[in-house]
């Protein structure tokens, strides 16, 4: 039955309304309250029918007020407005309670209480105007009063029959004014906890500030702490490179001398995988403190990736691949950051030797013209391992490898490609990825062909499958 009223009601209530937790109460109060209000007056409607004989203006002048608020719900739906419709309301309200108080019984009137609930109700539904409400009640009573002194209250029933009808009167004006008490004291009562709740996510949200505010401390503390370190390492480590490759330039050629040259090599290949690991940690402590600086010049292409080739060709080899170089488009010299250039491009095609064994690995370039310019397209294919879609969303972010089974396998820090997207980022650039598990990975950076730093730019990191 609740149910069934509840959906009357809600569907004189728009959609917004029906979906706010603190305004649908006083809606739907509003709408029962003008619904079941004129439904119980029509007891008073029939007394002035059946003790009025004449039936004149009067008495169908309050019969049509008192069915009149039925049409208020109505007003509520098609304006959208309560303001509006409780405005009607009010005057409404003092219309009949004055106009009736006017015509039967005067101020002794059972008419005058009703008086009392227009107000209450123009203080409740529009508590932010209140003395637009005075100045409307105040207005009725000064015309009422005009009224009585042109042309003195008519006598239309006697004051016998009119104390027959005072009691009901009173009565419904006693419950509507207790409803409206109740509804006010437990709409102040959810306000309160709602104001409660507020106060606690105001709290909880101070509290996470703080905590956000001290996590930030400490990760500026850490990167400065990793870039002081990083630098520390990097002198004992050059000295350790340094000095292992001069030993291996002193050993005569020689059986005895075979087994210091491979430990020899391999300290220095240790060193420079320590190496190239501290130079990520710097440059990463360097991205998260916006501190890295972009040197554009104009580079000559071509004789770049002629340099990369040479220095990648032994690395290919270790597992037995083949490096390729396609030039698609003549591209002569563009500007960039060279430096960050060859590190992308190195970077990619270490990846590219790591999960690729008796393959090929291959390094090519492309011009593309566009809305925004020319650019210039370097990629790196293999034929390695491959990786899943599922995986590639986390291959750019700090720290993070393809998969846990990959990081146990072939290693690494999980810097290498997250160095890469921000170097891209910082020339106006981008990096994307397509692969597919065993079908090999295909790495693409873009960059415009006259790169300048962007300080304002966000990432743009794509992962395509194939």
């Amino acid at each position: 039955m609740l149910k069934t009223i509840l959906r009357v009601i809600d569907w004189f209530i728009p959609a917004e309304i029906r979906a706010d937790r603190t305004e649908l109460p006083v809606w739907r109060n509003f709408i029962f309250t003008h619904i079941a209000g004129p439904v119980l007056s029509q007891a008073i409607s029939l007394f002035l029918w059946r003790a009025d004989r004449h039936h004149g203006f009067a008495c169908w002048t309050m019969i049509i007020a008192i069915l009149g608020f039925l049409t208020l719900p109505f007003v509520l739906k098609y304006t959208r407005s309560l303001i509006k419709s409780a405005f009607l309301s009010v005057q409404l309200l003092c219309f009949a309670s004055l106009f009736g108080a006017f015509n039967y019984g005067g101020v002794s009137s059972p008419f005058l209480p009703w008086l009392l609930v227009a107000v209450l109700l123009g203080y409740f539904y529009i508590s932010d105007r209140p003395r637009v409400v005075t100045a409307l009640v105040a207005g009725d009573i000064a015309a009422f009063a005009l009224a009585f002194g042109v042309f003195g209250f008519p006598e239309l029933v006697s004051s016998e029959k009119l104390s027959q009808v005072g009691w009901i009167s009173v009565l419904g004006a006693f419950i509507y004014m207790s409803w409206m008490a109740n509804f006010y004291a437990e709409m102040m009562s959810v306000r309160s906890e709602l104001e409660r709740e507020t106060e606690r996510h105001r709290e909880t949200s101070d509290q996470l500030r703080r905590a956000n505010e001290i996590a930030e401390r400490a990760s500026r503390g850490k990167s400065a702490f990793l870039a002081r370190m990083s630098h520390e390492l990097r002198t004992p480590l050059n000295a350790v490179i340094g000095y292992s490759e001069i030993l291996i330039d002193e050993l005569d050629p020689g059986q005895d001398n075979e087994m210091k040259r491979s430990d020899l090599t391999r300290i220095n290949n240790a060193g420079q995988h320590l190496l190239s690991l501290v130079t990520d940690v710097i440059d990463i402590t360097k991205i998260e403190n916006d501190t890295v600086e972009l040197h554009c010049e104009r580079i000559d292409v071509d004789a770049l990736l002629d340099e990369l080739m040479q220095t990648s060709a032994a690395l290919a080899r270790v597992k037995k691949n083949q490096i390729v170089l396609r030039k698609f488009a003549r591209i002569d010299d563009m500007q960039c950051d060279k430096v960050k250039l060859r590190q992308i491009l190195l970077n990619l095609i270490g990846n590219a030797a790591k999960f690729t064994s008796n393959g090929v690995i291959t390094v090519s370039v492309d011009r593309r013209v566009t809305a925004e310019g020319d650019r210039v397209e370097f990629a790196v294919s293999d034929t390695g391992i491959g990786i899943s879609k599922s995986d590639q969303s986390r291959l750019f972010e700090n720290f993070q490898q393809a998969s846990a089974e990959t990081a146990k396998l072939f290693g690494g820090s999980g810097l290498g490609l997250s160095i890469c997207a921000s170097f891209c980022l910082l020339m106006g650039g981008q990096i994307s990825v397509e692969s597919e598990p065993g079908r090999g990975a295909r790495f693409q950076v873009s960059l415009p062909l006259r790169a300048e730093q962007d300080a304002n730019a966000e990432p743009h990191l794509e992962n395509v499958a194939a």
